[in-house]
């Protein structure tokens, strides 16, 4: 038996394997070893999956998560799988979980659009040239937490509509304090830009809202991928923002000539697949 976590910033999805067949399935909250010290990591893998998890025979775990950029970052989120599940583990990046679970072993440039962003060319095998994603204040264009970020901006300023507003801080239930004390005090604030996200998926009707998401979306594909040889190779993305507003996403690309090849909610069901083929190169 097989375990395959994915981990972005806001969840993880934890799938159990067994003979290549998705046994069981368990959402807990997202790990990041830039955020989180390993004490941290281990507490919240403990209370957030089932006791059966860790009584399960395992031959191994994989495990992709936001923030294993370096050897360091990967071994803080490896000794604390280790000290939880006693089994080996291999921990990579959830760029590499995009790019195996959307193009297993051929060649493509794979595109995350979550609570962050990312994107990379994949040769079938490793990852061979990545435009830094540089997080939510540097980059991450096309991201959740960007979209959250330039709309509050706005109602801060008030720029934004002043109905969207008045609905915004009603249904947040939070004020204008609140929201800088959410921003630069508390922690994980790329979690809390990324849920207004979804709250202004209602407003897509109103123009400004609109011009937002396309804006957004659309740096991401001059900032990023336009810097691979995207005309020659298949172009996917993986993630709750490009899964969520899809036909935008599709709309957006045929402006730069570009028909995207997959839009996926998750990469896990492409890495169940990648994983029973064997072929990767560790």
């Amino acid at each position: 038996m097989k375990l395959i976590a994915e981990s972005g910033s806001t969840r993880t999805e934890w799938a159990l394997i067994e003979d290549n067949h998705l046994i069981q399935r368990v959402f807990t909250e997202g790990l990041n070893p830039f955020f989180q010290t390993r004490r941290e990591i281990s507490r919240s893998v403990r209370l957030g999956l089932p006791e059966s998890f860790f009584r399960k025979k395992l031959e191994q775990v994989y495990y992709y998560g936001a923030g294993c950029t370096s050897n360091e970052k990967k071994n803080i989120i490896g000794a604390s799988l280790v000290a939880q599940f006693k089994t080996p583990i291999q921990v990579e990046s959830d760029l590499l979980a995009a790019a195996r679970g959307l193009f297993k072993d051929e060649a493509g440039i794979a595109c995350i659009l979550g609570t962050g962003s990312n994107s990379c060319f994949y040769d079938g095998k490793i990852i061979v040239k990545n435009v830094k994603a540089a997080g939510y204040i540097l980059g991450d264009e096309g991201s959740g937490a960007v979209l959250g970020k330039n709309f509050l901006s706005d109602v801060l300023k008030g720029l934004a509509p002043k109905e969207i507003t008045n609905d915004f801080y009603e249904k947040f239930r939070i004020s204008a304090n609140d929201v800088m004390e959410s921003v630069y005090n508390l922690p994980f604030p790329s979690r809390f830009l990324a849920t207004i996200s979804y709250f202004l998926a209602d407003y897509l009707d109103n123009d400004y809202v609109y011009n937002l998401l396309t804006d957004n979306l659309r740096r991401f594909f001059t900032r990023s991928i336009c810097q691979y040889d995207y005309k020659n190779y298949p172009i996917r993305f993986v993630g709750s923002i490009a899964y969520s507003y899809s036909e935008i996403l599709i709309n957006i690309a045929r402006e730069f000539d570009i028909e995207l090849d997959a839009i996926e909610e998750t990469p896990v069901p492409g890495l169940i697949e990648f994983h029973s083929m064997n072929i990767e190169e560790a």
